[in-house]
């Protein structure tokens, strides 16, 4: 059975942030430091939240009662990638297994409806690695599996319920945007609170 409690414990840190009201540069910066520490060993993640799909996953693992933030598993599949898209709320991502490429995406010069998006800075996530997204820095991009022969999984952490944001996907060769919400593939998530176990061997 797999050991939960390093999530559990994520969560706990991720929620006293919360409660102290951290700023976003806080999130970015002690979050990242707990993410790097979540994402170094593997062996938590429960097998359900880990299959790769025909497209890639998006599982949530835990989602704030307040929705101050949600811990989610993105699970690639070999060539899989996402559309363009933004987030409007922090984020911090952590390569769990696998690696992946992010792309930043531009508005085309000169900014007008027809002109074609541009690449920016671009990310290589290797395994313990973590990168931060921000609404007012780094917001727009576009995800790929950079293994052409097996899965890769990354773990997001997002400053609101991600699933339910209504945010934007974007037309590489217009720039055009189309409304989109990402929704989650799982219906149920973990369960972080059966501990009977760690007590039956206290």
């Amino acid at each position: 059975m797999t050991d939960i409690a390093p999530l559990r414990d994520f969560i706990r840190a991720m929620t006293r942030m919360a409660e102290e009201g951290a700023s976003e540069t806080r999130w970015l910066t002690e979050g990242a430091a707990l993410l790097r520490g979540l994402v170094a060993d593997d062996a938590w993640l429960p097998d359900a939240f880990a299959e790769p799909g025909p497209r890639y996953r998006q599982y949530l693992l835990h989602c704030d009662p307040l929705e101050r933030f949600c811990v989610v598993s993105f699970v690639w599949g070999p060539g899989q990638r996402t559309p363009i898209h933004n987030h409007t709320v922090w984020g911090l991502v952590g390569m769990l297994r696998g690696e992946e490429v992010s792309t930043e995406m531009r508005p085309g010069v000169p900014m007008r409806p027809g002109v074609p998006m541009r690449p920016g800075q671009v990310d290589r996530l290797r395994q313990g690695e973590v990168v931060a997204v921000s609404a007012d820095t780094y917001d727009i991009h576009v995800v790929e599996n950079a293994l052409p022969d097996r899965a890769s999984i990354s773990i997001h952490v997002y400053g609101g319920n991600i699933g339910a944001i209504i945010r934007s996907v974007f037309d590489p060769e217009t720039g055009a945007q189309k409304r989109f919400v990402s929704g989650y593939d799982n219906a149920a998530v973990p369960n972080l609170w059966d501990r009977s176990r760690e007590m039956a061997a206290a």
